[in-house]
Parts: C-alpha cells; structure tokens; sequence
C-alpha cells in the first residue's frame, strides 16, 4: 500500500504538469479603494456598515494569527475549493486556483450564475502558486483553507498581503467544511451570513437523516479506480466521506485503519476488503467503471454480488466534482443528485 497526502482529485489530471512557482522578493501593495454606488439601496448600504464594523479582526490558523484591519476587498482564493464559500458570501475573487482542468469558474452548475462575466486570475494550479501573479493582482486579503500551503508559501506571501492559512488542529485537506466556512466567514466580516449558510445546509442533511433513519450506522466507503488493478480510498474526513457522514453512515474500524492520518491511500484490488461496506461509492469516468466493473477480484466481492455499489461521475453530472468540493453551494447540488441513487439501492 502506498500513501499520499495529496488532495482528493479525479485522475482525468494526474499526470498533467503543475504550474511553475515563481519566488518573488517582498511586494509592497497599494491600498485598494473602492466607490460608492451612490444608487445603493439603503439596505446595502447598512450591510456594508455591519461589515466594516466587524474589524479588525483575528483569524488564527495553522501557521498563526493573521489580523484584518478592514473589509476585504480584492480576494485571491487558494484552496482548491475556497472561491464557493467566498461567491456565496458576495464577493467575487480576483485570483484562484485550478483543480479539475476546468478553471474553478468552469461548468459548475452551483456556481457559474454566481461568476458570471467576472472571471478570476488563475493563479496557480492545485498548491503551486505563481507569486508573481498573485501579487500583480495586488490582493489584501489571501484565503487558503482547503490547501496544502507549506510555511514558507505562507511566508511569502505574507511579505505582501494578508494571508488566512489552514484550519489548524487538522490535517491537510481534512477539515470540516464548516470550520473552513466559519475562517472564510470571519476573515470576510461576515459571521451572521456564514451562520445562516451553515444552518440551512445543517437543516439539509437533518431532512435527510430524518427521511432515512435506516441509514444510521451503515458503513460507507468511498475510493476511485484510476487504473486496472489499482485503486484509491479517501479518508473519513475526505470531503466525499464527510458528505456521507453527515447524512447517518459511518465508516468500519478497518476503513479507518486503512487510512490512518493520510488523506488518501492507494490500493491494490488485492485489498478491495478494505471498501467492504453497506454502501461503496465509486467516483470515476465510464471507463473506470467499467475496468473495475469487470476485474475478477471485484466481482468476488460481496457489495458487488449484493449491488450495494454505487458509481458516481465527476462529470456529466457533475456529482463526484460536488462531492469533492462539499462546499455551502455545492452541498445542494449534491444531495439532490446522490440522495435518490442511495434510495435506489436496496
């Protein structure tokens, strides 16, 4: 078994080069202003004053403290799914990061009405970050939550802006969305607003635990096949796991012993006891589905015999792109897709 802590992503992008760093000395930044609409409306115009009343304020995080004098108003998102938190909150970044080769403005039904013309910089893909970019952009505020930014990332590009790293007290891309959410939230003077989106997407899963109480303390597993004879299982605090979690599965003792504190571990077939579970979800294209669908070793095991399986794509729907994001805007999304092929297994 090997091990790895890289994040949870579809294959389709394994082995496409990542985006050069380019290490810049420190870069003072202009103060960003900004106009007033003299055509806002007197409740914008309040919003706007609760959030300036909100500074400063102190985020800690992995890497310490970072302390925000006032509202943020030119975002660069670097973890691989932060920008969904930061558009449901109203604000628009200027920069972030790609994952699925689909730039993070993409197809994404959760979030393109919310893009629209104003698409971001890209300024990075995946944890490789083009400094130079960054700072052309001439961001104050930088959030990196569902990252895998080292301390000396962190570094520079604090010498030029503002920067709110991981969660701390967790592992690299293992931390709830809420927790991610509630940084974002603080980071951005908006505490009420986040609270509201995590209440409702809270009230979400509740719906669906109360309609399917037989759910409770069914095991679930989660993996991807990405080549013949090979495949990956995710962490209990993996995104896609969470998603399930939260809707009453648990996962068995030797799923998490699998895992351990790694986010994602890959596999041999030979070890395909491991996602031995009441429910199984595979996310992949066609074609993995079909090479897994068709390896001898899987059909010998009992949730295949049982059809307790359940494959999802990562596009076309978009349903294992959601999962992978589990974020307030694309939670919805997924569970409106995911819940009905639960119910469909017996």
């Amino acid at each position: 078994m090997s091990t790895g802590t890289r994040p949870a992503l579809t294959r389709l992008v394994r082995y496409v080069p990542r985006a050069a760093v380019a290490v810049v000395a420190a870069l003072a930044l202009t103060a960003c202003g900004g106009g007033t609409d003299n055509a806002s409306s007197e409740s914008t115009s309040s919003a706007g004053a609760d959030a300036k009343s909100a500074f400063p304020v102190t985020v800690e995080h992995k890497y310490g403290s970072t302390t925000i004098d006032k509202e943020p108003k030119k975002v660069v998102t670097l973890g691989l799914s932060d920008q969904d938190a930061v558009l449901a909150l109203g604000i628009k970044p200027v920069g972030a990061v790609d994952w699925f080769k689909e730039r993070p403005y993409g197809k994404w039904p959760w979030t393109k009405d919310k893009w629209g013309s104003d698409l971001p910089e890209i300024v990075g893909e995946r944890d490789d970050y083009n400094i130079e970019k960054i700072a052309a952009l001439k961001p104050d505020l930088v959030i990196a939550q569902y990252s895998g930014m080292k301390k000396e990332q962190y570094d520079t590009l604090s010498k030029i802006t503002k920067v709110v790293a991981q969660p701390k007290g967790h592992e690299d891309y293992q931390a709830p969305w809420q927790d991610m959410t509630r940084q974002i939230g603080k980071a951005l003077g908006k505490k009420d607003e986040t609270e509201k989106l995590i209440s409702d997407i809270d009230a979400r899963f509740k719906a669906v635990r109360d309609k399917h109480p037989e759910w409770k303390g069914k095991t679930v597993a989660v993996g991807e096949p990405y080549e013949p004879g090979k495949f990956s299982a995710f962490s209990p605090n993996d995104p896609k796991v969470i998603f399930l979690t939260e809707m009453g599965f648990t996962t068995s003792e030797k799923y998490r012993k699998a895992l351990g504190k790694e986010n994602i571990a890959d596999l041999s077939v030979e070890r395909l006891d491991v996602m031995e579970a009441d429910r199984t979800v595979w996310l992949g294209t066609p074609d993995t589905e079909k090479a897994m669908k068709a390896d001898p070793l899987y059909k010998k095991t009992k949730v295949y015999q049982e059809k307790r399986d359940l494959f999802l794509p990562y596009d076309s729907p978009d349903i294992g792109a959601a999962l992978s994001f589990n974020t307030v805007l694309s939670i919805p999304y997924a569970i409106d897709q995911v819940v009905p092929m639960l119910e469909a297994i017996k």
